[in-house]
């Protein structure tokens, strides 16, 4: 249930028009014909009458995460979306590229995305190092990179609150 003050900033942030959101996949395997979280995300973007400004398809070097950051971060886009990266293997290194880059963080993501992952995966969920926070007034969002994971997250928490993010961080 939201509150009215919660409800007031929902209604204001939806009269902004198109979000301009970018989508970064991080992956050492994945193509742009095999990029199915890209796919989705497009078409759940493209659905809520949003704008895919942008698509970078990387490897998971620490480098490449943080230049594609600051590429993205001076674009039109105002969220920036990651997947992959983000577990404890050697080779996941998205987390820690973009929390040294994070100017703010909002931990309620990752634990949000954590407590609905082990209602789908159990205690593996704690091996996730989802995250959110803010760069240069735009809203960074890195989830991992499975599929159901990419679903997950946009179903029960990006989508929802899409606008009012992209609204709070320029307000």
């Amino acid at each position: 249930m939201s509150s009215d003050s919660s409800a007031h900033h929902k209604a204001l942030a939806a009269q902004q028009g198109p979000i301009p959101i970018a989508i970064v996949t991080v992956s050492d395997t994945r193509t742009p014909d095999t990029d199915v979280n890209a796919a989705y995300l497009r078409e759940q973007i493209a659905a809520a009458g949003h704008l895919v400004s942008g698509y970078r398809l990387i490897k998971d070097e620490a480098e490449l995460v943080s230049s594609v950051l600051d590429e993205l971060a001076a674009s039109e886009a105002r969220i920036i979306l990651f997947n992959g990266g983000t577990g404890i293997a050697p080779r996941d290194r998205t987390f820690d590229a973009l929390s040294r880059m994070l100017e703010k963080t909002l931990p309620g993501f990752g634990e949000l995305f954590r407590m609905l992952s082990y209602e789908q995966v159990g205690a593996a969920a704690m091996l996730s190092r989802a995250s959110a926070g803010v760069y240069r007034n735009k809203v960074i969002i890195s989830t991992p990179g499975s599929p159901a994971a990419v679903e997950l997250a946009w179903e029960k928490l990006i989508a929802p609150e899409l606008a009012h993010l992209a609204w709070e961080v320029v307000r």
